[in-house]
């Protein structure tokens, strides 16, 4: 199928799949006659991306050449070949000389790279079509292992159709100048609001393909803080939320929702000991958090694959989504690691999220467990390396926010009563943002509603 055959010296095209011949040889062609193209020609086409066996062969050779620094013209590409006994395979002298005695014209090389890509991506898909079917007759895995494999690999494929795309500043600058004038005329947050002003003002939202990292030790109000997020930017922004919970079940969140906005101790909506008042309130606010675009994933053990079919889910039901939530980054697993220990794993998990949040175009927040370094230390103020198999967070994420017990009224030896009915200030540390200042922000946090506030001592 992938071949070429020789009858009376010449080459004949099967057409069984996808390609074309002149296309592919023009390449070859430029690659001879100027080896400065082939810098442009090797970043968009790998060698299966040519269809006939020779041409493949060539194309290998023209680039081992142009690593090893040789140079390239039609009669150094005869030696190369000669030397490493390539010539036969290749087609003979016949096909160097016909290559040499074409006339490229370099002003189309790019549309020769897209009608070369455009065949072998076809091709591609006519491969994978078959795999899809051969994967009903697999009786070893499971049917949603399957599911998952197939559409990681048509989202490989379909990031291999988008184009690369060189813009000049020129066009950047002018689309800059229009989004600042429509910033001066409408006056609005650049990113999506988290309901905190106190943190929105240094980091003017969550912005768009942002992955955000909120770390702290347990019990410290990290699930709290990202679900008081989800509710401020749904209110706000009435955009679609998916929240996925990989420790607590979807009813649990919900039960911290409702105690969030009715100001009903947790422990009496569990047991149903609620007051007339507390019905009629419970009434209202179900009515109200039904309405909301809040979607909830209890799933355990999700991997990247499996949180990006999810989006595709919501955004097919909805049309859009605004914010992903994932609790929490060392209960995920990858589902295409299989080398390595887990701090290189959860590095690829980052990098994933990363491409994901990219990919969709919204922020992701990702909550993170800190390292028991923090506890151990006389200083227990969180910094960047407590992130806990930190592995590449710190790097891949765009937006850090670490929680740590302010030390201004917070004591371990106060009373019970005392801590479930007092709010207590959480220091909010934006240990890293990759676009504006770090800083310190102050939250209230009342435990008894499960509820942070902004406070008056804004910023440090």
């Amino acid at each position: 199928m992938n071949s070429f055959n020789k009858v009376n010296n010449k080459v004949l095209i099967d057409k069984s799949l996808p390609h074309n011949f002149l296309a592919e040889k023009m390449i070859l062609s430029c690659m001879i006659f100027n080896s400065e193209v082939i810098e442009i020609i090797q970043p968009n086409l790998t060698v299966d991306a040519f269809y006939f066996k020779n041409h493949q062969e060539l194309y290998q050779s023209l680039l081992k050449m142009d690593t090893s620094k040789l140079s390239i013209d039609i009669v150094t590409l005869t030696i190369f070949l000669q030397d490493n006994g390539l010539i036969s395979k290749i087609g003979g002298i016949k096909v160097l000389l016909d290559l040499g005695n074409q006339t490229p014209t370099f002003s189309y090389l790019n549309e020769y790279i897209r009608i070369v890509k455009e065949k072998f991506l076809k091709r591609c898909l006519i491969k994978f079509g078959y795999k899809i079917i051969n994967s009903g007759y697999i009786t070893n895995q499971s049917l949603e292992t399957i599911l998952t494999k197939i559409e990681q690999e048509l989202f490989d494929l379909t990031n291999q159709i988008r184009p690369t795309k060189i813009t000049s500043t020129a066009q950047i600058l002018n689309e800059l100048f229009l989004e600042l004038k429509e910033k001066f005329l409408n006056p609005t947050l650049p990113g999506l609001p988290s309901g905190f002003s106190s943190l929105d003002e240094l980091t003017q939202g969550f912005q768009k393909s942002d992955l955000i990292i909120i770390a702290g030790r347990p019990s410290m109000g990290k699930t709290a803080l990202s679900l008081n997020i989800a509710l401020n930017c749904m209110k706000l922004s009435k955009l679609p939320i998916l929240f996925c919970s990989l420790e607590m079940s979807k009813e649990q969140i919900l039960y911290r929702l409702l105690s969030t906005e009715t100001e009903i101790d947790q422990m009496k909506l569990r047991s149903g000991n609620l007051t007339q008042t507390n019905w009629i309130k419970l009434n209202k606010i179900i009515r109200i958090l039904a309405r909301l675009p809040f979607f909830i994933d209890d799933s355990s053990n999700l991997s990247v694959q499996e949180i990006r079919s999810k989006i595709k889910t919501v955004i097919l039901e909805q049309s859009q989504i605004g914010l992903v939530i994932i609790d929490y980054l060392q209960l995920m697993q990858s589902l295409d690691f299989k080398e390595g220990n887990r701090v290189q794993e959860l590095s690829h998990i980052t990098r994933s999220l990363k491409t994901l949040a990219k990919e969709f175009n919204i922020p992701i927040i990702a909550l993170s467990q800190l390292s028991r370094n923090v506890d151990n230390r006389i200083n227990q103020r969180p910094i960047l390396s407590d992130l806990r198999e930190s592995g590449s967070i710190e790097q891949d994420a765009d937006l850090v926010l670490l929680l740590s017990r302010s030390k201004l009224n917070y004591s371990p030896n106060s009373s019970f009563q005392a801590q479930v009915t007092v709010p207590v200030l959480i220091d909010l540390i934006i240990a890293k943002q990759r676009n504006g200042p770090t800083g310190t922000i102050k939250l209230k946090f009342n435990e008894y509603l499960i509820k942070f506030f902004d406070s008056k001592n804004q910023v440090n």
